[in-house]
């Protein structure tokens, strides 16, 4: 079934590359977008550079295997839901990736449907997890309110503001996870709608804008935080 919502990414890790490619195949038919990786440091890189919603995860991998780089992400307070495929069947193997973070775990060799429909599963309850109340057309803060439907704003200081979509997309995201980082690899995926830039100024300029509509001192944000390295978070 081609799937009529926007694309899931998906980071495929396999080094097998006949089986690799297959899955790719498959994985694409259902709609999913791959980002392809055939070991260890591979997975890693691409995890720092992109967002995903779900990573196929073999555990024999070469140079860092499976169970180190789950274990690594995990350490990273990332979330991403992991899929291991093992040929590795014993229950102590499937105990240890679960352990070490893995959401789910496959022995090879397995049932094409099943593991597509474990994938649609686990995307499904990492979206629902990441859904958060949204907010309604309009929202007040520190005597500003946005009108998010009208893309206008009314500062603390009485000033109308225009607001381009861009800034009505990064506003929503970031109060919908107020008080909480929002990673700006999500916030370049929801607003832009890609996984890479190349710079993140652009963000960077966004929130600049955000502090000189909104706080009373722009040099001493209340409302609107870098977090350096990691992403931008809106307080309250």
């Amino acid at each position: 079934m081609i799937r009529e919502q926007s694309k899931a990414n998906i980071l495929l890790v396999e080094d097998e590359e006949n089986l690799h490619d297959a899955l790719k195949l498959n994985l694409e038919l259902e709609g999913y977008e791959i980002t392809s990786a055939y070991d260890g440091n591979e997975a890693l890189k691409a995890i720092k550079d992109e967002y995903f919603d779900l990573i196929i995860l073999d555990v024999m991998l070469p140079h860092v295997d499976g169970i180190t780089v789950t274990e690594t992400i995990r350490i990273q307070n990332n979330e991403v839901p992991i899929l291991i495929l093992s040929a590795k069947n014993s229950s102590a193997d499937r105990v240890l990736g679960l352990k070490k973070g893995a959401d789910d775990y496959m022995v090879k060799p397995f049932n094409l449907e099943e593991l597509l429909l474990r994938v649609d599963k686990l995307i499904l309850k990492n979206k629902k997890l990441l859904d958060k109340e949204t907010i309604g057309d309009t929202y007040e803060f520190g005597n500003n309110k946005i009108d998010f439907k009208a893309q206008v704003a009314t500062t603390w200081n009485n000033h109308v503001i225009e607001l381009s979509k861009k800034e009505v997309m990064l506003l929503k995201l970031l109060i919908e996870n107020r008080n909480e980082v929002v990673p700006r690899e999500k916030i370049l995926q929801s607003v832009w709608g890609y996984n890479v830039f190349p710079t993140t100024r652009t963000i960077d300029n966004f929130i600049l804008n955000f502090r000189k509509y909104f706080e009373k001192d722009s040099r001493n944000p209340v409302f609107f935080h870098s977090v350096r390295g990691v992403g931008y978070k809106y307080s309250e």
